[in-house]
């Protein structure tokens, strides 16, 4: 558990970034990065939106949603909507830290994000209306500068992202979720090196 320990150590010995220019008009919203680890490594869950949600229809991203007045927290926002997105329970999950803010393209949301290490496996619940199914990628490939991981633009149906995007298993992450990545790698990425062919880390 020394990964764990290091990145927790590291992500609350920093302030999170705020977006440029202040708020305005964005609605806030909050996500959980989660973190595992398996027989072969340290990995990372995504989701794979359904065409049935209001925002960013079919695309890859983190379990989480807007703000709600009940929330007491953007930690708790995050902790919340993975529940009702994967029936993630929050007693299960292990809060590391935030990461910097970000804003998502096409729609108005300024996303604070929260890396959480969580046991796995696990018993997920997917909720039908707003995930089509759950993905997971080795971390591994988030350090790698490799081409056929890592490239500086993407293509979504009739869309081109300029900007880093990931290339796993026929899954593009980009957008938000691809810059909340990138954003985990630049701040620990260097911390953290390969102890074994196994994706180990220590």
């Amino acid at each position: 558990m020394d990964t764990i320990r290091k990145i927790r150590e590291i992500l609350i010995g920093r302030e999170p970034k705020p977006i440029e220019g202040g708020y305005g008009a964005f609605i806030h919203a909050a996500v959980l990065m989660p973190l595992f680890h398996d027989e072969t490594g340290y990995k990372i869950l995504f989701t794979k939106r359904t065409d049935k949600v209001e925002h960013h229809k079919r695309q890859i991203s983190f379990p989480g949603g807007a703000v709600d007045n009940g929330d007491g927290s953007l930690q708790e926002t995050a902790l919340r909507e993975s529940h009702e997105e994967i029936g993630l329970l929050r007693d299960d999950v292990q809060i590391l830290g935030p990461l910097d803010q970000t804003t998502t393209f096409g729609s108005d949301f300024v996303v604070h994000p929260f890396v959480g290490y969580i046991p796995y496996p696990y018993d997920f619940t997917i909720n039908p209306k707003e995930v089509d199914r759950i993905i997971t990628v080795p971390l591994d490939v988030f350090l790698s500068d490799q081409a056929i991981y890592k490239r500086d633009r993407a293509e979504f149906e009739d869309y081109v992202y300029q900007g880093t995007s990931y290339y796993y298993n026929g899954d593009v992450i980009w957008g938000a979720t691809a810059r909340i990545m990138e954003n985990f790698i630049h701040i620990v990425g260097d911390k953290l090196r390969l102890s074994n062919s196994r994706n180990s880390y220590i």
